[in-house]
């Protein structure tokens, strides 16, 4: 490796710390505010807090992306399920926040949206030379196993869940973004080992992630909204489905997976037993909040937990 290699890190993270100063104040301006709901009395606290933030992110992220991919299709195909989520995201946070619809987009606009940009990513994909849906199976010293026409509904199923996954742990003061550093950083190593090719991609995110946490560790100056959560979630989905490593995405982003099933888990419970709850508040990270963990040590844990993780899983693949 030499430092032009690292070059997508530093640009990107020159571009968020650039653009940082002019953004946040002109969301503040145009009141694309955070409307906290939350019960915990600390949260309740940043209504008011710009949110949309994930427009850097994704400037960020597609312009050392695009200047760094070497013509390599797969740091495109990642950054095409990247700006598209994070598009579909700044749709609903836009009709949040700005546009003031509680509810954003509905629903079944929201999943149909996300099918698209999905089955535009697998068409691209699956007409890419050398490019299939076979998958890595984690421990087996890199057999890739062929499952058929299983793989197609199971693609649609990890990246959505993946990028919904991301969407829910969105919801302390730098988590997601110190959450997703080191799963970035598994791409960057494992696809630089195995000359996959989505090196700029991967450390265009990191750069991003370090640049946009200067700005959203605690106590947040800005939150990324659905437009960096969705948009994070389409770069983890992106680029696992690219190394054929969707599996890994259970070991590196095993907080994501928690979050989201600690959701899931909790309406399923409430609705079985007319009241009941199994989690003091769902996603996970707010049933910690309330069991007296601080914001930062919420982070602090969850990020450990998954840099550890990331070790398991360069040591699977």
């Amino acid at each position: 490796m030499t430092v032009q290699t690292f070059l997508p890190l530093f640009i990107s993270f020159i571009i968020m710390v650039v653009l940082a100063p002019f953004v946040i104040p002109a969301l503040t301006k145009l009141k694309a505010s955070q409307t906290e709901r939350n019960i915990m009395e600390e949260h309740v606290k940043k209504t008011g807090t710009p949110t949309m933030g994930g427009i850097m992110i994704i400037i960020a992220v597609a312009v050392s992306t695009l200047i760094f991919g070497r013509n390599e299709s797969r740091n495109y195909m990642v950054l095409l399920l990247t700006v598209g989520f994070g598009i579909i995201g700044f749709i609903d946070d836009y009709l949040k926040v700005v546009k003031r619809k509680s509810d954003g987009l509905l629903a079944w606009q929201k999943l149909i949206l996300q099918i698209i940009v999905t089955t535009a990513f697998l068409i691209w994909f699956l007409n890419t030379p050398g490019c299939d849906l076979s998958i890595v199976i984690p421990f087996t010293g890199g057999y890739c196993a062929n499952i058929g026409i299983i793989a197609i509904p199971l693609f649609y199923f990890a990246v959505i869940g993946t990028v919904n996954g991301t969407n829910f742990t969105d919801g302390v003061d730098g988590l997601l973004g110190t959450v997703t550093l080191p799963v970035a950083a598994f791409f960057f190593v494992v696809s630089a080992h195995l000359s996959q090719g989505v090196e700029p991609v991967s450390l265009a995110v990191i750069g991003t992630l370090m640049g946009y946490l200067l700005f959203n560790c605690y106590p947040a100056k800005v939150f990324m909204g659905d437009t960096g959560s969705l948009a994070i979630g389409g770069f983890v989905a992106g680029a696992a489905y690219v190394m054929n490593m969707p599996l890994f995405i259970i070991i590196v982003g095993f907080i994501y997976l928690a979050e989201v099933l600690s959701v899931i888990i909790q309406v399923s419970y409430y609705k079985i037993t007319k009241g009941k709850r199994i989690f003091r508040m769902a996603p996970i990270h707010h049933h910690f909040e309330l069991g007296g963990w601080s914001e930062t040590r919420v982070v602090t844990v969850f990020a450990v937990v998954t840099a550890l993780l990331c070790i398991v899983g360069y040591l699977a693949r």
